[in-house]
């Protein structure tokens, strides 16, 4: 066996995405150490250049040249929906790390979002190999078939690769079933101390990430899933709960994301989850992302609230069911209004996911969205306008209007790269007035609250939602610009 260790990485650079990185919320690349993890189980040794908090994509190279390695192997985190956006910053580290492995004599293997759906790019960059879909197996039976010197890959399923100059594409690989049989991440190879000190000082509290899932089963036709399709498979919740033991025990973490497409999604996992968080007496919070017609099922939200969760991410998307209906959702504007009852009922908070500039949407159908927010008022609100990627419905619908630009550069650029009803500069713009409007509501909401019951609140509740007043509203001024770009047209 090959002792040379694989060195694994992955291309998102926290620093090239300004926004988060002055959020200060990282997560470990969780699929580039699910993938060390397995590739140490079966005897080799590993090790991980993780990226997240590097000033540039040369300092790889002083791992590079301590350890030599034989294979360097680009593992995006596929669990992390900042590496499925495909953002052209980390395109460009992602070549500049093929090339300074390459010079140094490394066989490359790369495994992305990005290069699934862009392999003949990456390439014709200097990778020698592709991994397509879901990668652990493949990259498993490429690293065998190489260290036993084999020159011919045609029998690895998800392998893009070239041979004498032209490019070769094996069958697409079956996602795995069984979740349990893969090792838990190699924790041990993440500068734990690093991400805990940055959480502690954006957010005051500690959080890991952990994928209970793989895959979604929905037809949401702008939604792109280039590694695990509409196959939707999920690890036992025994199973899940012995890693967070494990992780509490070795970590002492004081937040879980469970980054899960869809978390609990299978029959009775839910409540089967909450009875053994209970059993093990495990406290901690967590968000997850959910759909509203789910958790309106069984006791989803009752259980959620059992086993400790304090927010939940949906995909509202549009106040308008048109819109909905458009986008293939599979849901109703009265579902969601509906499941924001009931977790706030439960004591968790409900968040929204919205999305405007989707082909079709009138300015009635963004009132409608904005009065669902203002109305409904979630915990918080997370805006972008639709981003047509790859192997998705919405791509090949306007995909004709895609010039030279079709991805963002980061995750804050929110660039509208396709005709619609109303210019991009619109849709910034529109941007900025909803969450003004939107913290000027709960302002109000809060200051309401101050009034009938004046006693219990302390000088500092009262100076906190009048500042919010004060600095949230839309001005007049936001509202004329926003009309005056929507005189304009596309």
């Amino acid at each position: 066996m090959n002792m040379k260790p694989i060195l694994f990485s992955h291309s998102y650079f926290l620093r090239f995405d300004p926004k988060q990185w002055s959020i200060g919320q990282p997560y470990a690349p969780l699929g580039t150490i699910y993938a060390a993890a397995l590739m140490r189980e079966q005897g080799y040794a590993v090790d991980l250049f993780d990226a997240m908090f590097a000033r540039q994509p040369e300092e790889l190279i002083s791992y590079l040249d301590k350890q030599s390695p034989q294979f360097f192997v680009i593992y995006d985190d596929g669990f992390n929906y900042l590496t499925k956006m495909c953002l052209t910053n980390m395109r460009e580290a992602a070549f500049r790390m093929i090339k300074l492995a390459k010079e140094r004599g490394c066989t490359v293997i790369v495994s992305s979002s990005d290069s699934t759906d862009r392999f003949e790019l990456y390439l014709d960059e200097g990778a020698d190999f592709i991994l397509l879909g879901e990668a652990e197996q493949s990259l498993l039976e490429l690293v065998n078939a190489l260290s036993r010197e084999e020159d011919q890959f045609f029998h690895i399923d998800g392998l893009a690769f070239k041979q004498n100059g032209a490019v070769v594409k094996t069958k697409r690989r079956e996602v795995m079933k069984d979740l349990d049989s893969l090792p838990f991440p190699a924790w041990d190879l993440v500068n734990i101390p690093a991400y805990r000190d940055m959480w502690l000082k954006h957010a005051g509290y500690f959080s890991l990430n952990m994928g209970t899932t793989r895959g979604c089963p929905f037809k949401c036709n702008w939604c792109a899933k280039p590694i695990y399709g509409n196959r939707y498979n999920s690890r036992s919740p025994e199973h899940v709960v012995q890693e967070l033991l494990m992780l509490k025990a070795k970590y002492r973490f004081d937040h879980i994301w469970f980054c899960d497409d869809i978390f609990g999604l299978k029959p009775g996992w839910l409540p089967r989850f909450a009875d053994l968080i209970e059993q093990h007496n495990l406290r901690f919070r967590f968000k997850m992302q959910g759909r509203v017609d789910l958790l309106l099922q069984e006791d989803n939200i009752k259980a959620l609230a059992r086993a400790g969760c304090e927010n939940v991410w949906m995909g509202a998307e549009s106040g308008s069911q048109k819109i909905l209906d458009a986008m293939d959702k599979g849901t109703t504007v009265e579902q969601i209004h509906e499941a924001t009852r009931l977790l706030k009922k439960n004591g968790i908070h409900p968040s929204f996911f919205i999305q405007f500039g989707y082909p079709g949407e009138t300015r009635e159908d963004i009132e409608k969205t904005i009065r669902m927010i203002n109305e409904l008022l979630p915990y918080e609100i997370g805006i972008s306008v639709s981003y047509p990627l790859p192997g998705t419905v919405f791509f090949e619908n306007v995909k004709n209007q895609l010039q030279q630009k079709t991805n963002w550069t980061d995750s804050d650029e929110l660039a509208l790269m396709f005709r619609n009803t109303y210019q991009p500069s619109f849709y910034k713009q529109l941007h900025r007035y909803v969450h003004r409007s939107y913290r000027k509501q709960l302002a109000i909401e809060e200051l309401k609250k101050i009034l009938l019951h004046p006693l219990r609140a302390n000088l500092s509740a009262w100076k906190k939602a009048c500042s919010a007043l004060y600095y949230a509203p839309a001005s007049r001024w936001e509202r004329y610009k926003l009309h005056q770009l929507e005189k304009t047209g596309a």
